[in-house]
Order: structure tokens, then sequence, then C-alpha cells
């Protein structure tokens, strides 16, 4: 499906880098300048994760946790490292920004190869090429989260070049070919990236192992070097899951510590399930799962009206790869976000609220956009088919700027109402920010060089905002965590028991550890926080400063 012309990094394809590269920097610039970068408060706790890998009283890489995989915020450190990138969020933006210029870059390099068939890409391919690219690289809503640390554009860039590469693969002279594609193995470390990035590579790289071994298994005796070649592309693209379930085996005595841990999203849904929060919608129901994100995924693109043209492309799409050109099949492992996340929300207790739907509001919206690339390369294929019909320039140019507009209408209705991830990010985040901003100007008045006591799983940004390092501070990183339930010696479980030995002040936010430990200490109160929609919070004074056993 893509032909030798297309491998290369030829003048178009560095055009397309070179224009994702400048919209990417000026979407950067103006949410920057106007406080974005730092409203998810996920992208907050990316940050600090990343960064108490090598600032913390307790450093190395137990500080990365469990719920989230590690790839994203190991690509923060380097830029972490600069006390002003991470207190700015600009050191956690990088990685994603890059992820974009590749994406757009990979998406353009999908779609011109799959429709090559062989040859070189004919005017009608190239343009739905362009088509893709334009589509997927002006999405309001990527261009804000890629300003983010958020995982969603760092995840799509691997899956995309995953897609790319598994499509040269099967774009052999034979199978019978001895010697095996360097394509496959690109494909299988892209996955294997995509896989340490976010759980959605765990399903894509189960698909596309199952999609490639009808290839390996029809090969003859002379393709001993296909069937290789696909084993080993098998243990790479699966040996993320495997290192990480290892991980959490020996690091927390439980392999799926963070499928059922206690930061699971399951446990956070129990959680909320004892205080009264009814149940998700699409919880133990596939179809309304499976509808709540396809129209997260239409809010992601438009609003209003011009939500059912994307869907009609999405439709329609798949349908003319089914019916006409059947060559094109990889391309619907685009699609593999949709079981994916169905199955997540139906059983694996992660909710999807829309503003638009029951309970009408905003969590995890930003999903839909994971399908993003089907979206973009469905509507491309539409393109294709249809222009190929056309056999006069009149006609093609005609139908091209027919979908350019329908793009346009539908990406400035969204830019009217503002990308609704931005939305999510800002709705969610005012209280939490506002109670980290008035936490920051109490912690800037205490010594600086005193260690405090705080839990980092909520409020690590009031930290961020005050500069205080997080070597600082006692937090629930610091301990043993293979020792179950607790680590008796472990400085947190210590500072905890008994804060006037071990620290010098003790922030505790209502509901988290340190408050509800601070319930049998008599500490003096300092200072106490009240911001509507939040917990309250306290600063105690522990005990007197440099007559405590650090």
């Amino acid at each position: 499906m893509t032909s030798p012309a297309t491998r290369r990094w030829d003048p178009e394809t560095a055009l397309v880098a070179a224009l994702a590269a400048c919209v990417s920097l000026g979407a950067f610039l103006f949410y920057f300048r106007h406080g974005g970068v730092l409203l998810y408060g996920d992208a907050v706790a990316h940050i600090n994760i990343a960064r108490r890998v090598f600032d913390s009283r307790t450093p190395g890489l137990l500080q990365l946790g469990t719920v989230w995989l590690p790839l994203p915020h190991l690509l923060m450190i380097p830029f972490l490292l600069s006390h002003w990138m991470w207190r700015t969020g600009v050191g956690g933006s990088i990685p994603s920004l890059l992820a974009y210029v590749a994406s757009v870059v990979g998406i353009f390099r999908l779609v011109r190869g799959a429709l090559a068939f062989r040859s070189e890409p004919d005017t009608v391919a190239r343009t739905a090429a362009w088509l893709a690219a334009i589509i997927f690289a002006a999405n309001p809503n990527l261009l804000y989260l890629q300003t983010t640390a958020m995982t969603e554009a760092l995840y799509l860039a691997w899956a995309i070049w995953a897609l790319v590469y598994f499509t040269e693969f099967l774009d052999r002279p034979s199978v019978d070919d001895p010697h095996p594609s360097s394509s496959l193995r690109r494909c299988g470390l892209c996955l294997l990236a995509a896989c340490f990035t976010r759980y959605d590579g765990w399903f894509l790289a189960a698909a596309m192992c199952v999609a490639a071994a009808p290839i390996a298994l029809r090969a003859g005796r002379s393709g001993l070097g296909v069937r290789r070649a696909w084993g080993k592309f098998v243990i790479t693209a699966l040996a993320a899951p495997v290192i990480w379930l290892a991980y959490n085996g020996i690091t927390y005595r439980n392999p799926l510590e963070f499928a059922n841990g206690p930061y699971s999203a399951r446990a956070i849904e129990q959680k909320a399930s004892r205080s009264g929060v009814a149940t998700h919608p699409g919880a133990n129901h596939l179809p309304v799962a499976a509808s709540y994100l396809l129209k997260s995924g239409e809010l992601n693109l438009a609003e209003g009206g011009w939500q059912k043209l994307w869907l009609a492309f999405l439709l329609a799409g798949v349908a003319m790869i089914m019916l006409f050109e059947r060559c094109l099949w990889p391309l619907l492992l685009l699609l593999v976000p949709l079981p994916f996340y169905t199955l997540s929300v139906a059983y694996g207790g992660v909710p999807i609220y829309l503003p638009v739907w029951w309970p009408f509001s905003y969590y995890n919206a930003r999903y839909g956009v994971e399908l993003l690339p089907a979206f973009a390369v469905f509507a491309a294929v539409v393109f294709y088919v249809l222009g190929s019909l056309l056999h006069n320039l009149a006609g093609r140019t005609a139908l091209a700027a027919a979908m350019v507009v329908a793009v346009a209408g539908s990406y400035a209705s969204v830019w009217r109402q503002q990308p609704i991830s931005f939305r999510e990010a800002w709705i969610n985040s005012r209280t939490r920010l506002a109670l980290e901003s008035e936490l920051a100007a109490n912690l800037r008045k205490l010594p600086p060089d005193s260690i405090l006591l705080m839990y980092l799983g909520d409020h690590a940004g009031a930290l961020q905002q005050a500069g205080i390092p997080l070597r600082r501070v006692v937090q629930e990183g610091n301990h043993r965590t293979w020792k179950q339930p607790s680590d008796p010696e472990g400085e947190w479980e210590r500072a905890l028991a008994n804060p006037a030995r071990q620290v010098d002040f003790v922030i505790a936010v209502d509901g988290d550890p340190v408050a509800e430990a601070m319930r049998t200490q008599s500490l003096l109160l300092i200072a106490a926080i009240h911001v509507n929609g939040q917990p309250a919070a306290f600063i105690y004074q522990a005990g007197p400063r440099g007559n405590q056993t650090r």
C-alpha cells in the first residue's frame, strides 16, 4: 500500500512538519499567555510525578507510582530539571508539542502512502493526505491538549506511527520474501512506547499482533524471516504490559495495583459510590458506554448540527473501505479506541460526563480526541473515493473546497464555544486553583529551610506555585512500597504518627491521609484556608524548628 517514494523524508513531508511546528508553537504561546497550560489537575500531577523522580526526599524511579504509565513522566524529566520550567509547566508541555508535530506528519504519511497503491501517489491521493493532515492538525481540542502535560497527544503520535509502519510492512512484494521488514520492527517499538504511555496502547498492540498473524502464517518455507520478524514484533509489542505487571507485582505485591489499587479508577468510583454519588452513565451497559464515547468524539470535532456531518464521514469511510477499497483494511485499526473506551466505561470504572447528556457535566470529555485520527483519515478516504470518480479538475477542486468549508465550519463552531477539552479543564479547575493559590501564598511565608508534611495526590500545584522543592516535603511516596499494607519505618508513616519529631509544618486538606492522621495530634494551627467548592486546608506548626529528628 505504500510506494518506496512515499517512505522518504521528502520536501512535501518537510513542509507538513514545518507548518505543524508553527501551528503548535502558536497555540502554545496563546494558551501559555492566557494561563491554560496548568488547568488540568492531571497535568499538574504528571509534572510533579516526573519532578519527584529526582526532587524528593527519596528520589528514584519508584516515585513514578503505579496508576499512570511511566513514559510521559520520563520524557518530561530532562525539561523539568529547570526550576522555571517546572513552576510554569513548560517542561511538561514540550513532549506534547513535539508529539503533535510528529503525529501530524504521521497522519499525512499514513494517508498518502496508503492511497498510493504500490505506485507514486497521484494528485487525488496527495490532496487526500493534505486534507487528513489539516483536519487533524487544525482540531481545536488537540491544539489545546498538545500545549499541556496531558498524555493524549503523546499517545496519538506513537499510535499513528505504529500504524504507518504497520501499513508499510503489509506492502511487501511477497509474503515469501525471506528478509523481514524493518517497518515491522519500527512498528513494534512504537507500540512499545504507546503501551508505556496509555493503556489504550495495550489494546492496540493486541489488535496489531492479531492482524499481522495471518501474514506470518501464510508465509511459506522461504518466509522464515517473516515469521521470525512477526515473533520479535509480538515480543516487543507486548513487552510493556508484561514489564508493568511485573513492576507492580514486585513493588506493590499486586500485579494489578494500577487497576484495582487504592488510586485506581475503579477504587475512585467505589469511593464515590459510598459517598452517595450515582453510578456513571454507561456502567455495565456497553451500548450506552459506546454512545458516550462517540458523542465525546463528535463534541471534540464540532458543535450542534455539524456533528452529524462527521459521523457521516466516519461511517461512509468505513463502508467504502469494506466495500470498495479492502486493501485499506489496516486503517480500520484507527477505530480501536472505540472498543477500548467502551469497555473501560462499562466495566473499568472510567466515567465520561458530557455537557449535552446526563449528568450534564464535564469529565473525561477529552477522550473523544482519541477518535480524531479515525475521523480525519476516513474523511480523507471519502474524498479519495469520490475524487477518483471525478475525472476533471474542476469537479475535484469543488469537492476539495466543499470539504475544507465543512472542516472550517465545524471548527469555527468549536472555537465559538471554546474547545470542550479547554472548557472541561477550566470549569473543573476554578476552585482547585483558588485553593492552591491561597495555600501557596501561605506556604511562601514559611521559613525557606523548613520541612513539610503534605499529601501530594491532590494539591501538589500549591507547592509548584510556591516554588518549594519537593525534597523539602515528606509525602506519600517516601516509603518502601513493597512493605504492605504500610512501612512502619518509612518516613511518610513516621511523620504521620509523630509529626513533631519529623517535620516543621503540616499541611492537611480535609479528607486526605494527613488530615485523618492529624485528628489524633495536638498541633498549633497557624492558618486555615476555606474556598467554596473545595475541602478546607490547614497549616499546623509541628514542633520547634531545628530540634526535631529529621
